[in-house]
């Protein structure tokens, strides 16, 4: 009888551990990212440029709550990840509407292809299952070498004063440095 109960005890806290963990781990990672609509594309909580902390919650809050064409960011460059791709994407407000910079398509105009409907023009929906909650803060080394990048590239395509649309942002600002 004492194996049964112990045996039940055992499943029990085991259990108990793993639903402890579950919501732990999913907490832990969902501090870094938040969904911006209607493209569901991922927007960072660590960064304190881009989600300044509100003081009355003690949580970053991204400074834009989604994103479209016409998105007016109020810091540039915003950082945004699909998380179907190995690296973040760097956003910008252009004349032409909202851009987009990738380490290895360059610029292009938002919203990138393959998050469109071909047939209806609609946003596509990421589906934030799995994986994208695991992703963690961006590598500072990826953007003290992509952010000049592409704010030199911003600057010389749009041939415009770069702080007309926002300020830009340089690494150490978006990482909090």
């Amino acid at each position: 009888m004492k194996t049964n109960e112990s045996k039940f005890c055992f499943f029990v806290i085991f259990g108990f551990l793993i639903l402890l963990y579950a919501g732990f781990a999913s907490v832990a990672q969902a501090q870094y990212w938040a969904a911006l609509p209607p493209y569901n594309t991922l927007w960072p909580l660590w960064s304190p440029a881009l989600s300044p902390v509100d003081s009355s919650t003690g949580l970053p809050v991204p400074i834009v709550d989604s994103l479209s064409p016409t998105t007016i960011l109020p810091a540039q460059p915003g950082l945004t990840w699909d998380p179907s791709w190995a690296y973040p994407w760097l956003l910008y407000n252009t004349p032409s509407g909202l851009g987009y910079f990738d380490q290895i398509y360059g610029f292009n105009a938002w919203p990138p292809q393959h998050l469109v409907d071909p047939a209806t023009g609609a946003a596509l929906p990421l589906l934030l299952k799995g994986p994208w909650a695991k992703l963690a803060p961006t590598l500072i080394d990826w953007g003290q070498l992509y952010v000049p990048i592409a704010n030199l590239t911003y600057a010389l395509l749009y041939q415009i004063d770069p702080t007309a649309f926002g300020a830009l942002l340089t690494p150490a600002a978006i990482w909090g440095l």
